[in-house]
């Protein structure tokens, strides 16, 4: 088992990391607009693309939800579904496309059975994916105030 799936599957730490990590953008919302810090971006992309693709096998979408989907990433399921499985998930569990392989969504599920304070975001319904962030540092647009875009029907924030 490799350590991102070991991590992804103790969703806890991942949980207080994106905390912490919350709490150090928001003071920085303020400083960051425009492109007038684009050193920043171009500092933060690879240490988010490795770190994130390391643990999260991420795709850098650019509007990361990982918190609301049990830490696990949804842009890695093959059909990029971002609220919740197919219709063709396997008796077993695993991928209708990717036979041999767990489904994202049902790894999602039950790792946010696991997490504290973000767990129950997995009801969410997440917007459409913005396909021109693509490749963007999620960091980046998360404290320029340009992050994940609130769901949709949801009355009150998990992070809240």
């Amino acid at each position: 088992m490799s350590i991102g799936r070991w991590m992804r599957n103790h969703p806890r730490v991942l949980e207080w990391s994106y905390r912490v990590m919350l709490m150090l953008m928001k003071p920085a919302r303020g400083l960051v607009s425009g492109g007038e810090l684009r050193w920043l971006d171009r500092l933060l992309r690879p240490v988010e693309r490795l770190s994130k693709g390391l643990v999260f096998d991420c795709r850098m979408c650019g509007q990361c939800v990982l918190h609301s989907t049990g830490m696990t990433c949804p842009m890695s399921c093959p059909k990029n579904l971002r609220n919740g499985p197919c219709g063709g998930v396997r008796l077993n569990g695993n991928c209708e496309v990717l036979p041999d392989e767990p489904c994202v969504w049902v790894e999602a599920w039950e790792r946010s059975k696991k997490m504290t304070h973000y767990g129950p975001a997995i009801h969410e319904l997440r917007p459409p994916l913005d396909w021109a962030r693509q490749d963007s540092a999620a960091w980046m647009n998360e404290m320029k105030g340009a992050g994940e875009p609130e769901p949709i029907g949801w009355s009150s924030r998990a992070e809240q």
